[in-house]
């Protein structure tokens, strides 16, 4: 069925951190056309100078909705709405349900200018995990269906719990149909979903494979580093991460180096020493297209997740990353969902039993591993979940275009 997208997510463009709704945005756009709304920055954000709101394209302009194409996505148009008002802070009660009207019209505004500019005609509209502001549209902007879609487990998330357990639930209650992209969530949202299925996270397999195709100098940070190296690429965020585990890591394999990639957001590992190792590097960010260069060099791969109740809702990204990239991995056994890679991964019942892994892992790097393992990635490709997307909503498409022929075949005459 031919149709475009709006696509509402609380990941921003070139945002700090990889998301699935971005890089489904970008596969969806090679057929379709993708208006893809960044999560709009509130008034609080503009006096703090947020670092993000120079990131973010396209730039917000304060009272102004703007629009920008991406240039290696010629069908993919990026827009920012304007400054929104902070209201997390306030209680639920009359005052936080006014100001929120007051937001979400924002949003609306935002959606209804894009129909008008771009001409859109039959859309489908998703909201990812952003229940604060328009979880779905209202009828009259007649989408021909609504979904919403969650990635986490959102009361297990401080800030966002306080009043995102309530709305998002009033959100999965109202879509048309919810996704969700683990077991755990599934199980979650079942209860009061009127139509839900899972849709996992994936990975850019093309880029990542780089590492098993292509010769690369090592980077920078890692340049003169003496022994194997242990390394882990992702956002290391405190409620994930267990970085005790790492300590334990670094302690046991005095003789390697563990090489952490990704953005820093907590000051946990400085509590524990962690910068003070001799034998751990932590890089920074990087973008998408460096991480190829240092999985080349990795020895063996890293998921040292917590397990606890928002790790238990998890399809880790990373995952189909190093497999991509032929890398042995070692990984706490912290969902349902990485269990199901035990056939290509190794899997630690114990912190110790993780240190203990590491030594056994780096071994194990056949070419008929590196090649299962790549095989194994080449099925959770992003163009494999846009495959599996339309697969999933074509029965719920066909039945509301359905719905909404027989209501105007049937509606009464004026007088």
């Amino acid at each position: 069925m031919d149709y475009d997208i709006i696509y509402f997510s609380l990941f921003r463009w070139n945002g700090p951190y990889s998301s699935i709704s971005v890089a489904l945005a970008k596969e969806f756009s090679r057929t379709r056309r993708v208006f893809y709304i960044n999560n709009p920055f509130t008034f609080k954000d503009s006096l703090r100078n947020d670092p993000q709101i120079e990131m973010v394209t396209p730039k917000v302009e304060s009272g102004k909705i703007t629009f920008q194409t991406e240039q290696n996505h010629p069908n993919l148009i990026t827009i920012t709405p304007p400054y929104t008002y902070p209201i997390n802070f306030l209680p639920e009660g009359i005052l936080y349900k006014k100001i929120a009207q007051q937001n979400s019209k924002i949003i609306y505004d935002t959606v209804q200018q894009t129909i008008e500019r771009y001409q859109i005609k039959k859309y489908v509209f998703i909201n990812c995990f952003n229940p604060f502001y328009a979880p779905v549209l209202p009828d009259e902007f007649k989408p021909i269906l609504n979904i919403y879609q969650c990635v986490d487990d959102i009361s297990q998330e401080d800030y966002i719990a306080r009043h995102g357990i309530r709305l998002e639930k009033k959100a999965v209650q109202k879509a048309d149909v919810t996704l969700v992209t683990s077991q755990e969530l599934y199980r979650l949202k079942s209860p009061y979903a009127k139509n839900i299925q899972i849709l996992n996270n994936a990975a850019d397999n093309t880029n990542f494979s780089r590492a098993i195709n292509e010769d690369f100098p090592k980077p920078a940070e890692i340049a003169n580093l003496k022994g194997k190296i242990i390394g882990f690429i992702g956002n290391l965020d405190e409620a994930r991460v267990d970085y005790n585990l790492i300590k334990a890591i670094a302690i046991g394999h005095p003789d390697k180096q563990l090489v952490l990639v990704g953005p820093l957001n907590n000051t946990s590992y400085k509590t524990l020493g962690l910068d003070k190792m001799d034998n751990i590097t932590f890089t920074g960010p990087k973008e998408m297209e460096e991480l190829p260069a240092y999985l080349k060099y990795f020895d063996v791969c890293i998921i040292p997740f917590s397990k606890n109740l928002l790790t238990k809702s998890i399809y880790p990204l990373k995952i189909n990353e190093y497999l991509a990239a032929g890398k042995s991995v070692v990984s706490t056994n912290f969902s349902p969902d990485i269990a199901s890679f035990k056939d290509f991964i190794h899997l630690a019942s114990s912190p110790t039993d993780f240190v203990n892994l590491i030594d056994w892992a780096i071994t194990d790097n056949s070419a008929d591993k590196i090649f299962a393992r790549a095989k194994k990635a080449a099925t959770n490709t992003w163009e494999t979940r846009i495959m599996e997307f339309e697969k999933l909503v074509e029965p719920f498409l066909q039945k509301k275009v359905r719905k909404q022929k027989f209501t105007k075949d049937h509606k009464h005459p004026s007088y």
